[in-house]
């Protein structure tokens, strides 16, 4: 907890954060792709697993154990890494142009190294 203006509030969440904005970004992404390209199935897999990683966050903030912890946020990874390869295949296929499949996956790798970080210190930290 930090007090800010005088009141007192959560302490920053950057994965959290920032795994909610992408979450946010991948649901625009599939209405755009399924509104205006036609395209349900790569759509559908990456906004299942674009979704689930801020959501495997989440759930890892109320872990019952360390191991639960590490658990939870190692899925949360392993979805992150699905995400960039719906991401490329989209890309790849041509229904995302370069400025889209740039944007996206600077925020994706970014989560991901943040992700990297937590797993491997958590482990460490054993």
């Amino acid at each position: 907890m930090i007090i800010l203006n005088g009141q007192l509030t959560m302490k920053e969440n950057i994965i959290k954060d920032k795994s909610f904005e992408f979450a946010l970004r991948i649901i625009k992404l599939y209405q755009y792709l399924t509104n205006e390209k036609k395209e349900f199935v790569l759509s559908k897999q990456l906004l299942r697993s674009g979704t689930s990683i801020g959501a495997l966050i989440r759930e890892a903030e109320q872990a019952e154990s360390k191991a639960d912890f590490i658990h939870k946020l190692s899925i949360s990874l392993k979805e992150a890494n699905e995400s960039d390869y719906w991401v490329e295949l989209l890309y790849k296929s041509g229904y995302i142009d370069e400025t889209q499949y740039d944007s996206i996956i600077s925020d994706l790798k970014e989560i991901l190294k943040l992700l990297i970080s937590i797993v491997k210190t958590s482990k460490e930290k054993r």
